[in-house]
């Protein structure tokens, strides 16, 4: 018996993005170490491991950054699958305020000062306003902040139930 709450270190065998990964979708991987209980070897290092993404969200372009969540699925150890039940890895991308504020803002101020400088008041009123919709626009398109795992990251999960191997 494998009680609920051990560790189970993985390494990806493949990439996963909030970019392109869908609920439910798959993934594999191995044992980073060996599965180990009472001192008996339930599972060398190495042995496959095969997972699915709980939740995935693209990154928006002005909000909502990328969202990742995995979990695993079965660890296949001599020809037998053993399912497992696994608490679940998550990422999420950082917020978008700052950043376009610092796009639309720094924009809009450069243009109130070169229009400021080139036609005086309504110079520089017509100016903040073609900087602050070039300030947006940089902002939407360099906007998304997708998340993710890359190939070969070690990840650790923990069994949610305790586990019988016969």
């Amino acid at each position: 018996m494998i009680p609920a709450g051990t560790p189970i270190a993985v390494r990806l065998q493949q990439s996963l993005s909030s970019a392109t990964a869908t609920s439910g979708e798959t993934f594999a991987a191995v044992l980073d170490e060996p599965l180990v209980v009472n001192g008996q070897t339930i599972a060398p290092k190495g042995a496959d491991v095969s997972g699915h993404v709980v939740s995935a969200r693209r990154s928006g372009h002005l909000h909502s950054p990328g969202f990742l969540r995995i979990a695993l699925d079965a660890i296949h150890v001599n020809g037998r699958e053993i399912a497992v039940q696994s608490s679940s890895v998550s990422v999420q991308g950082a917020s978008f305020k700052k950043r376009n504020w610092s796009w639309i803002g720094g924009s809009t101020a450069g243009g109130a000062l070169i229009g400021g400088l080139a036609g005086g008041g309504k110079g520089a009123l017509i100016g903040s306003l073609v900087g602050a919709g070039g300030g947006t626009t940089a902002a939407y398109v360099t906007g998304h902040k997708d998340v993710g795992f890359a190939a070969e990251r070690r990840l650790t999960f923990r069994l949610t139930q305790p586990l019988e191997v016969s």
